[in-house]
């Protein structure tokens, strides 16, 4: 199938509208973290799991209330045939004879004492509730590293897109002048055509650059948790932190780093464990008490035709486990637990030193290429510049001109791959040392 140039100008200006368009939103990068917050799906799912582990850390949980249950029950008797025989010899034959029986009570249970098993688990709780905020905060720092690789994604592909776009111009100037020469006789065709081809290039360039940019804005839609076909405009300024160091970086870390919070949240829960496992040893002590209330009503031939008795009655138990070979297992395999919990944290306090480290080395690079890239980029500035001018003048050639062309597109988009890239670098730096979520982006 084949394409007119008719269609290839008519799809460039929809991107270039689209690219240029006026009234579109400015998404700032404040403004698109408050949406995610609000609206991405595993946000929201974390703030749940949130509330089950408050709803479990609550008094009515804890095992310090009392139980209290009710019952009651009737019964109903009729024998078709009944014959009674009394102490004094005689008897009696009874037909179709009824008795009702009915009662009910309430009572209330209450354990004083456990061995300090429920405080041990009341705390445990409370720990879990903190791993559960702990793991929240860990898929928000994770989804706001997301949506800003996104958002610089976006801003990237609008700059490359921009870069393109003047390139397209650019070639387009050297395609029209390319004609008014060769009308004069000045230049033979073959400037012509590869000015065409030049043309035909960099607007395939922009076009394929442009669907990349509209797909990542598709992208960060779908992150925010919002209509993934909302139009915007991103804002492309990057600034960076102007101080940052290892060494407060790796003691933010120590102190903040998510991944170890959660490894000191572990060992407590731990702990808590083997309380509750040592807490088996000890004697408990229950009270309970009910109020009772019952009504019979016989049939003739029993020795009371009826009875009412209602009252209340109270009991009070002390057990202890003397001897459980289980108990004494599981009390090992708690300390060994603990144990475990322990060199795991070793091993993410390394860990955490070791991606510190090497984000922050990262970083510098990024910061250093990003330098020399805006001193590249001034170079083939200044390179373009004197080879528009050579070649207006006639002093080089078309394909030296060219080459300067793309020299300089290079440039650019390399120079914009930089920063931005240097910017990602700094955000999982942040991420790493556990103060991703005090920044302004």
């Amino acid at each position: 199938m084949k394409i007119s140039n008719n269609s290839i100008i008519f799809f460039i200006f929809l991107s270039v509208w689209s690219l240029n368009g006026v009234a579109q939103e400015i998404l700032t990068k404040e403004e698109a973290v408050k949406i995610t917050l609000e609206n991405n799906y595993g946000v929201q799912m974390a703030k749940n799991d949130l509330k089950i582990a408050d709803n479990n850390d609550g008094l009515l949980n804890s095992g310090y209330l009392p139980t209290v249950t009710a019952s009651s029950n009737a019964t109903y008797v009729r024998d078709h045939n009944n014959t009674a025989q009394f102490r004094d010899g005689s008897s009696t034959e009874l037909i179709n004879a009824e008795s009702r029986r009915y009662n009910a009570a309430g009572t209330i249970n209450y354990t004083l004492f456990d061995g300090l098993g429920r405080l041990y688990n009341y705390k445990r709780l409370k720990e879990t509730y903190q791993l559960s905020e702990l793991q929240a905060r860990q898929t928000i720092e994770a989804t706001i590293f997301q949506l800003m690789t996104g958002y610089f994604d976006v801003a990237r592909l609008k700059q490359t897109a921009q870069t393109a776009q003047q390139s397209l111009q650019i070639s387009k100037n050297r395609l029209i002048r390319a004609k008014y020469v060769y009308e004069y006789g000045q230049n033979t065709q073959l400037d012509v055509l590869n000015a065409e081809v030049d043309v035909n290039n960099d607007s395939i360039v922009f076009l394929n650059t442009e669907q990349l940019y509209m797909n990542a804005k598709r992208d960060l839609n779908f992150v925010m948790g919002r209509e993934v076909q909302t139009d915007f405009d991103v804002d492309t300024l990057v600034t960076f932190i102007p101080t940052l160091r290892l060494d407060l970086l790796l003691e933010e870390a120590k102190k903040n780093n998510v991944s170890l919070l959660q490894a000191d949240t572990n060992i407590n829960i731990r702990k808590y464990d083997l309380k509750v496992d040592r807490s088996d040893f000890l004697p408990t002590l229950g009270v309970s008490g009910s109020y009772n209330w019952a009504e019979f009503q016989n049939n003739s031939a029993a020795f009371l035709s009826s009875q009412e008795a209602y009252g209340f009655s109270g009991t009070a138990t002390l057990s202890w486990n003397i001897f459980d070979g289980s108990n004494i297992n599981r009390v090992k395999n708690s300390k060994i637990a603990i144990e475990n919990e322990e060199i795991l944290k070793k091993q993410i306090e390394q860990q955490v030193v070791l991606d510190v480290s090497n984000a922050f080395e990262t970083y510098q690079n990024q910061l250093f290429v990003l330098q020399t890239q805006e001193k590249n980029l001034l170079t083939n500035n200044r390179n373009f510049q004197r080879s528009e001018e050579q070649f207006k003048l006639g002093q080089i050639t078309s394909i030296e001109f060219r080459q300067a062309q793309v020299n300089l597109i290079n440039a650019k988009v390399n120079r914009d791959t930089a920063k931005f890239d240097a910017k990602l670098a700094e955000i999982n730096l942040l991420q790493l040392s556990g103060t991703l979520l005090d920044v302004k982006f």
